[in-house]
């Protein structure tokens, strides 16, 4: 038998008006628990992995350690909130882990076998779903990106690179250095405008203006930019950094749903926006970049993606990702891009590059200067609790690029010019 260790914010206290699932374990039946218990212990007994429950012998085939300071809160947060309990039990404190990427790393691998098959094919019945508000509605779609990017322009700047990206830059080599962060982002963002054939004199809609980084680099190229964004924040800043840039005649940054968008252009170019349209709305989204885009044109996008199976089986659920970080997303799988603009555009898919490994060191970089950056995190009034929301976030969505369970991709779409 293992004696308990400290939980390591067991001397913070926590603001429960503004975390209220988190400060309070939620109620939940003893052989609620003791089943969930059981489910716990048999998927970690097959895991290349340790976990040390306070009190009891190491679970797990050995590998990355994960501590368990108050397994009964643990387990009646899993066993009433699944993947979301196990989340805020990692933000309370009752669980932690030395390596947190590699700990997740091999959760996020062996992801569709930890619920019994018998489980999974009942997860209608027991799975969170989506709240109707966070339906991907022009309103609802500007609730949902306010309340990621909106937090505090400074808050992001904390840990971004000088170019502000927040998107997989692309490396020439690994393991990446912070050095080279901002250079690899250029290179992501040229080899996008040049799929789209982005240079003198083109008209360039951009879906998702980010803080400004591609639209002030196609600027420069000679393109007329037009960038629509739903964050006030972002496009206050960004505006900022078109007008130091002397740009303001080539750049446009318009509050606007990509719904709303009007006009033709030569090129279209979208970066990680497409996790945040929601399922229901992907053929709506494709068929604006087809009416936006002018014949003989070109889309470039760049999409997180992730495999088909999993995709279907989690659409509807309602995961940790959604109620803390990520409100009404949803990541789609290569086939789900490919045949919703293949069924409702007359777009012509010419390539596809995947490079989910650069990704994963893009978030090791951002979590490395996340962590590094705690106090002045603190300063700007970010709590212990959010602390640990953002370490878990950026280290659960690295753990996902790591296992392969995740990828990120950019696309080419062409559209024919039948005048030709």
């Amino acid at each position: 038998m293992r004696t308990a260790e400290p939980r390591p914010i067991a001397d913070t206290p926590m603001d429960a008006a503004r975390w209220p699932d988190v400060a309070a374990v939620p109620p939940a039946s003893w052989p609620r628990t003791a089943v969930t218990a059981a489910l716990v212990r048999r998927a970690l007994n097959g895991l290349p992995l340790r976990a040390r429950f306070a009190g009891h012998e190491d679970v797990g085939r050995g590998g990355p350690l994960i501590k368990v300071y108050d397994p009964a809160a643990f387990h009646a947060r899993i066993g009433t909130g699944g993947l979301v309990g196990f989340g805020e039990s990692y933000m309370a404190g009752e669980w932690d882990a030395p390596d947190l990427v590699a700990a997740l790393t091999v959760l996020a691998g062996h992801a569709a076998d930890l619920i019994p098959a018998p489980l999974q094919r009942l997860r209608g019945l027991w799975a969170l779903r989506h709240p109707h508000e966070e339906r991907n509605t022009p309103d609802g779609s500007r609730a949902n990106i306010s309340r990621h990017y909106d937090l505090s322009n400074e808050l992001f700047a904390l840990f971004l690179d000088d170019t502000l990206s927040y998107s997989s830059a692309v490396f020439r080599g690994f393991p990446a250095t912070w050095d080279r962060l901002a250079v690899a982002q250029h290179r992501k963002i040229d080899r996008l405008l040049d799929l789209a054939d982005v240079g003198e004199g083109t008209r360039l809609l951009e879906i998702g203006t980010g803080w400004g980084e591609l639209a002030l680099r196609a600027a420069a190229r000679g393109a007329r930019v037009t960038s629509l964004t739903l964050s006030q924040e972002q496009r206050a800043l960004a505006l900022e950094r078109v007008r130091a840039a002397g740009l303001e005649d080539r750049v446009s940054v318009e509050l606007c749903d990509y719904r709303e968008a009007t006009g033709q252009y030569d090129a279209v170019v979208s970066v990680e926006m497409i996790e945040a349209v929601g399922a229901e709305y992907w053929p709506t989204y494709f068929r604006t970049l087809d009416a936006r885009l002018a014949p003989g044109g070109r889309v470039a996008l760049q999409a997180i993606t992730m495999p088909h199976e999993r995709m279907l089986a989690s659409r509807t659920t309602f995961t940790w990702i959604h109620k803390y970080v990520f409100p009404g997303g949803l990541i789609p799988s290569t086939r789900s891009i490919e045949d919703t603009a293949r069924d409702h555009t007359r777009l012509h898919l010419a390539r596809r590059d995947a490079f989910g490994a650069h990704y994963a060191e893009t978030l090791r970089l951002w979590r490395e200067r996340f962590t590094e950056r705690a106090d002045e995190v603190r300063a700007l009034g970010f709590d212990e609790t959010f602390h640990r929301l953002w370490t878990f976030y950026l280290a659960y969505s690295e753990a996902g690029f790591r296992s392969g369970y995740l990828d990120v991709q950019q696309y080419l779409f062409t559209k024919e010019n039948p005048a030709r």
